[in-house]
Parts: structure tokens; C-alpha cells; sequence
């Protein structure tokens, strides 16, 4: 990692035209949030510890979003435009030797890559600063560049003030800057705010640079979308649906089989094992890791997982902060949360919900139940429309059902209770006590047949008719 290199990323901004309340760069694409994208980039550029975000608007909830990724943090108490934000980081950042890279919080899709190019051209030029410029076919609310004749960057000019003439021009800037240390810090008390808007706009460094003397260069970069700066929700749209054809790329070039992939939905941070089958319309978000050799059904849905090996989650299943290990089957239609563990080669069946429930290796629990904070051990057989009532309308209470025991069907389990290892629960019974282990516990009605009851009451109608 280059520790010659600080990186700025410019995040104070409300975002007026997301007509949101909350601060833009928080709106999210591709499972992260805008200034996440734009840190995850910058890391690939500088170290944590050189990356510095200025915050403005809602900086609380912005700083404790990245306060884990190990940056620092700026706070632009007014947002007086993007060369007063550049200019209060002066007492923080303060080498004077390296290279500065300044952009904004907003650009989701710009890579490590590119601003490594940036980088690097910088490095071996003797410019004070070198920009990307890019070109547009509607270039409404980018600044533009002006270039004198000789093709050099001679200034930027904003939408507010340009000309009609200067507005024509396609080329633009997207916001994207590696300044040489020195002559950013040196100049950067020159800005003033004598425009439309009022602001200091950090386009004017151009301006300053060329007046002291110096160069300012550019490279051009043909992906104006990798530029783009998200202002709107239909752009936001657009980020989010790139990002994630860029992630379903990725997976699929390490092995993975994504069917339909412009159907999924697959959060940027995800890892998938090579040979694992994505089914059309599956939705995997947040940390999921899945192992090699899955199969992932339609319409299915993982939300912070981890399945190993040889899982297979069948269509319409649902499935939040749970475990999954090797060759467990689950679904279709089922449903797993709150950190649920299945051992290896348990089965879970079609309508089965599941809460803080650790269900051991070969258990099966095949139909239509509900087992909430239970502990469940190996080789246990949980029959169809059994469930666990864990809450007693105050507090929550566990169910323990030791290894291979036979839970029979439409049983109802109310906890606190313990089930015996290898004990028979008969079918439809009420248990409200602990069975012991390998005893039989049957909590039901005996049953009474009345001969020729119905007949009787037919016939009783019928007279009354």
C-alpha cells in the first residue's frame, strides 16, 4: 500500500435532488451504501489511515457507518462548496510531501483501478495536478473543461457560470483529482467564493495552479458511467443494477453458475464457492458466504448466512443470520432467522420456521412447523405441524430435545421443556413436562365413539323439516 498517497472523499452534501431526508451518500446500490463503494475504492489506493472523509450533513451516522474500515474523519461544519470542504482538512492532513487524490462519496461505481491509473500518471508527470476528464452527450451540471490552444487544461468552469459557448462543450469533469501535496496546500487559500453560487469551488484550483505557474494535465477515461456521481434516484437505479452485473460477472468468472443473472439480486461483499448453481429471481444480500457445490432455489432469499458445502435451499425459501453446514437441505417455502445452526445433512421441509434454533446433524423436520429457540440434537424427527410455544406473553422460554428423539405429528411443545434422548411424543399431544429419556408421552384426550350418533341427528332434522 502506497503511504505516499492521501485520498480525500468529499461526503457533506444533503443531495437536494434525491428528495430524500437522509444524507446522499448513505442511499445504497449493489448492497452498499455510496460512500462505502467510494472507501472500498480509495483502500485500493492509499491505507485506511491516509483516507480521509469529510462529513456535513448527518456526519454522525455516516462516521459510524465507516468507522469500522479504519478512516478518519473531517466534519465541514457549513457547507460553504467543494473547495472550503478540500480546504478544512489543511490542519489534518498535514504532509506536505506525496500526492493528494480528492473525489466524491457519491461515484459507487468508480474502481481501485482507475484511481490508481490517476495516480500513477501524476506520479510521473511534474504537473501540480492532473484531473480524468471524460465526455458526455448531455453534459447538463458537470463543469467544463477548457482547454487552451495547444490542448493543455487552462480551466473548469461550472454550470452556473459558463457561457452558452463554454455550456456546448462535451468534455467534462467528474470530479476526479490527484493534486502534488505542496502546491494543493500552498494554493488552496487562494479560493474565493466571487460566483452565481457563492461557493469555493475547487474547479477554481485549476485557474490558481496555471496563474502560479504550474501544469495542470488530464487523462481521458471512455467509461463516463465508472465516473458518474449519483444525484437522482433514477441514477441511483442505474448504479445499482451496474454494480450488480458487475458482481454476477465476477462470481460467475470464478466458477459459479448464475441462471438468468440479469434476475439476481447479489450484494457486492457476497462470497460463492465455485460449481454452485444460482437459480432466476434469487436474492443474496449482505455478508452471505456460500460454499462450493450449492444449489440455490428461485425466488429464494439468504440475508447474512453462511451455508458450507453441498446445500442445497430450494425456491421460495427465506433465510436470515443463520448457519447452514455441509449437505443440509432446506424448503421449499421454509424459513430460518435470528441465527438458526442446522447440522450437517438436517432437513427442513416446506412451510418450517425456524428462530434461534440449533437443529442437529440428521434431524429432519419435514412439514408445516414452528421451533423457536430450541435446541434440537442429531437424528431427531420433528413431525408435520409441531411447534415449540416459547413465549409465555412476558419472556421467552427454550424447548431441549436430545438426540433422536420421535416428535410426533400436530404436537404442541410448551416450554421451558425437556425431551428425553430416543422418547416418543404421540401424535397431537399437548407436553407441558419433561419426558424423560426414552419413555413414551402421550398428552391428549382419550378418544370416545358414540354408535350411531350421527345417524340419530339426521334423522332429528329431518322430522323438525
Amino acid at each position: 500500500m502506497d503511504n505516499s498517497v492521501t485520498v480525500l472523499i468529499l461526503a457533506a452534501g444533503l443531495g437536494t435532488r434525491m428528495k430524500s431526508k437522509h444524507a446522499k451518500v448513505l442511499h445504497r446500490a449493489g448492497g452498499r451504501s455510496l460512500v462505502e463503494h467510494a472507501v472500498g475504492a480509495a483502500l485500493e489506493a492509499a491505507p485506511a489511515g491516509r483516507i480521509f472523509v469529510v462529513t456535513g450533513y448527518q456526519a454522525e451516522r455516516v462516521e459510524a457507518l465507516l468507522q469500522p474500515l479504519g478512516v478518519r474523519f473531517v466534519r465541514q461544519e457549513e457547507p460553504k462548496g467543494t473547495g472550503h470542504a478540500v480546504a478544512v482538512c489543511r490542519e489534518q492532513v498535514d504532509r506536505r510531501d506525496g500526492l493528494v487524490v480528492v473525489f466524491y462519496g457519491d461515484c459507487p461505481l468508480i474502481t481501485g483501478a482507475t484511481l490508481r491509473r490517476l495516480v500513477e500518471h501524476q506520479r510521473g508527470s511534474s504537473a501540480a495536478l492532473t484531473l480524468i476528464s471524460t465526455r458526455l452527450a448531455d453534459p447538463t451540471g458537470y463543469g467544463r473543461i477548457l482547454r487552451g490552444a495547444n490542448g493543455s487544461v487552462e480551466a473548469i468552469v461550472e454550470q452556473k457560470a459558463g457561457t452558452p459557448e463554454q455550456l456546448a462543450i462535451q468534455e467534462v469533469n467528474p470530479g476526479f483529482y490527484c493534486f502534488r501535496a505542496e502546491s494543493l496546500w500552498e494554493h488552496i487559500g487562494e479560493l474565493d467564493n466571487n460566483n452565481p453560487a457563492g461557493e469555493y469551488y475547487l474547479t477554481d484550483m485549476v485557474r490558481i495552479l496555471r496563474a502560479a505557474g504550474d501544469r495542470v494535465e488530464s487523462i481521458f477515461h471512455e467509461d463516463a458511467l465508472e465516473l458518474m456521481g449519483i444525484n437522482t434516484r433514477v441514477e441511483l437505479a442505474l448504479a445499482d443494477r451496474l454494480l450488480r452485473e458487475r458482481t454476477a460477472r465476477r462470481l460467475m468468472l470464478e466458477g459459479v453458475t448464475i441462471e438468468k443473472p440479469e434476475t439476481v439480486t447479489i450484494d457486492a461483499q457476497v462470497r460463492i464457492g465455485p460449481d454452485t448453481v444460482i437459480e432466476p429471481f434469487v436474492r443474496i444480500l449482505g455478508n452471505t458466504v456460500i460454499g462450493e457445490e450449492c444449489r440455490i432455489g428461485s425466488a429464494a432469499i439468504l440475508e447474512d448466512c453462511t451455508l458450507e458445502d453441498r446445500v442445497e435451499v430450494a425456491p421460495f425459501t427465506v433465510l436470515n443470520g443463520s448457519h447452514l453446514e455441509r449437505e443440509v437441505r432446506v424448503g421449499p417455502f421454509a424459513r430460518l432467522r435470528m441465527g438458526c445452526h442446522l447440522g450437517q445433512d438436517a432437513r427442513v421441509g416446506n412451510f418450517v420456521e425456524m428462530k434461534k434454533t440449533r437443529f442437529g446433524a440428521g434431524s429432519k423436520a419435514m412439514h408445516l412447523a414452528y421451533l423457536g429457540d430450541a435446541t434440537i440434537g442429531a437424528g431427531v424427527n420433528i413431525g408435520a405441524g409441531t411447534i415449540t410455544c416459547n413465549y409465555d406473553g412476558v419472556a421467552k422460554h427454550s424447548t431441549q430435545i436430545a438426540d433422536g428423539a420421535f416428535v410426533g405429528s400436530n404436537s404442541t411443545l410448551v416450554a421451558p421443556l425437556e425431551i428425553g434422548a430416543g422418547s416418543y411424543i404421540g401424535a397431537g399431544s399437548v407436553i407441558t413436562k419433561s419426558v424423560p429419556e426414552d419413555a413414551l408421552a402421550v398428552g391428549r384426550g382419550r378418544q370416545v365413539n358414540k354408535e350411531g350418533w350421527a345417524k340419530r341427528r339426521r334423522e332429528k332434522r329431518a322430522r323438525k323439516d
